[in-house]
């Protein structure tokens, strides 16, 4: 399966221009002549194009075209399609989490993402998604592949996380089984939402939302969970989490950054503590 349904508008080559700022240069879409970026004259970067079909070429030698062929390819693009993100969704690797009231399956997910302008170095996440109700979830930061933009990605890096992925994936499942296992019933979880998220507005709105959880999935720490996944994947009135429309461009980069900051909720010592059983994977 050829990498070929790379968005028009991320197939592009990247140029640079002197600025009047001797050690700046200007970042330029060589396909439309717009200017997307300003950036110090040492940095370079290769295009969308190489560094997405480099990853998804990696996936097709480690996981197999049967693997990819029903995976599900989400975009999402800001800074003037500067910055591009690629979330691969894998149906065929999911599990299913049970709580005492409801169901859900989980499947496993991989997110690359690239910059051409020094927003963000070139990375690759492992995470899961929620199919009953599309939220994504990223593990935490232990998971992350990176490397900074001035040189190409680390594929062999990367390679050797995508051949323990699936294991990894399954581990993840184990763990969100233990939280639906565990109740909250006997936990102010007011409190506890007050401890994590130090805002008093969005803790109260967070609040809202596990009870609105609670309803399908039951007075769980995985209906907290949810409620966490829920904030990062969507800013509507489905879940009262707008972002202030700033007029700027990085509408796809502030909900990137929302799914991090759940990771680290959940990396919290008050929301590890409620786990007693949490497994621990072997390095």
């Amino acid at each position: 399966m050829p990498f070929d349904f790379l968005p028009e508008n991320l197939d592009f080559d990247v140029a640079f221009e002197d600025t009047k700022v001797h050690d700046k240069r200007y970042v330029v879409n060589n396909a439309t002549g717009e200017y997307i970026g300003i950036v110090g004259d040492k940095f370079n970067c290769v295009s969308h194009e190489k560094f997405f079909s480099g990853v998804y070429n990696t996936m097709l030698s480690n996981l197999g075209e049967d693997e990819l062929a029903t995976a599900k390819i989400n975009w999402r693009v800001a800074r003037q399609n500067a910055w591009a993100l690629m979330d691969v969704t894998l149906p065929d690797t999911t599990h299913t989490i049970t709580t005492d009231k409801h169901q859900t399956k989980v499947g496993q997910r991989v997110i690359a993402l690239h910059g051409v302008d020094g927003s963000c170095s070139n990375m690759v996440f492992f995470g899961a998604i929620d199919f009953f109700c599309t939220n994504g979830m990223i593990r935490g930061e232990h998971d992350k592949v990176r490397r900074k933009n001035t040189t190409f990605f680390n594929m062999p890096t990367f390679e050797q996380q995508l051949q323990r992925s699936k294991d990894d994936f399954y581990f993840q499942a184990l763990r969100l089984q233990v939280m639906a296992d565990t109740s909250l019933k006997d936990v102010n979880v007011k409190t506890l939402i007050e401890s994590i998220i130090k805002s008093e507005k969005k803790s109260d709105k967070m609040l809202t939302l596990y009870n609105q959880e609670t309803s399908v999935r039951g007075h769980n720490v995985f209906a907290l969970y949810s409620a966490f996944t829920n904030y990062a994947s969507y800013a509507d009135e489905r879940n009262g989490f707008n972002l202030r429309n700033t007029g700027v461009d990085t509408r796809a980069v502030n909900m990137f950054n929302r799914e991090h900051e759940v990771a680290k909720w959940t990396e919290t010592p008050q929301f590890k503590s409620l786990l007693k059983e949490y497994p621990h994977q072997a390095a």
